[in-house]
């Protein structure tokens, strides 16, 4: 009876350890998100019509009229890391001065703590790319708002787009890189 009510206590010390290791890792991982897709699609702000020069107005020398729309100064492909990435990042100045990155048919999987960062670092292909861009210079974007669809980040005033290279789709979690872009300036 003894011997029995001992392996009993064993068997349910065991079963609480293994719900409670599961459980942690469950909050760690959150292996349910990898199930769905978030999808974001955000109207993505395109170029006006070019404002005309007043043919009545005196003029030693024609002068190009500017873009009233965004102009893009920067943009590149997405590659897969960690796991498959698709899409277009673009760094586009609004008429007010403002830049955004977009995201552009942003396709990856949906996984824990993903955020958007621009760095210094290059872009390498393959598994030695995958935990570079904290090595340097980094800016935190926000959180991804959507792993699929088309999507748009506030750059701070404060970021010089000549010191940055790069767009990743990082995770903070696991300090990895679902995917990446050069930002080869226009």
């Amino acid at each position: 009876m003894e011997r029995t009510r001992s392996r009993r206590i064993r068997w349910l010390g065991a079963a609480i350890a293994v719900l409670l290791v599961a459980a942690v890792a469950g909050a760690i991982f959150q292996p349910w998100r990898l199930l769905y897709d978030e999808t974001v699609v955000e109207a993505v702000p395109t170029a006006g019509p070019v404002a005309e020069a007043d043919p009545a107005a005196p003029s030693s020398s024609p002068t190009p009229a500017a873009p009233t729309g965004p102009v893009e100064l920067a943009a590149g492909d997405l590659i897969s890391h960690e796991h498959p990435t698709t899409g277009t990042a673009r760094v586009l100045q609004l008429g007010d001065g403002a830049r955004v990155l977009v995201l552009d048919g942003l396709d990856t999987v949906n996984g824990p703590d993903l955020h958007v960062w621009l760095t210094d670092q290059p872009v390498i292909e393959g598994t030695d790319g995958w935990f570079v861009f904290d090595d340097g210079a980094w800016t935190s974007l926000g959180p991804l708002r959507g792993n699929v669809g088309t999507q748009q980040y506030a750059i701070p005033d404060g970021v010089d787009l000549a010191q940055v290279t790069s767009v990743s789709i990082w995770c903070e979690r696991f300090a990895v890189s679902f995917g990446a872009a050069p930002l080869d300036l226009a």
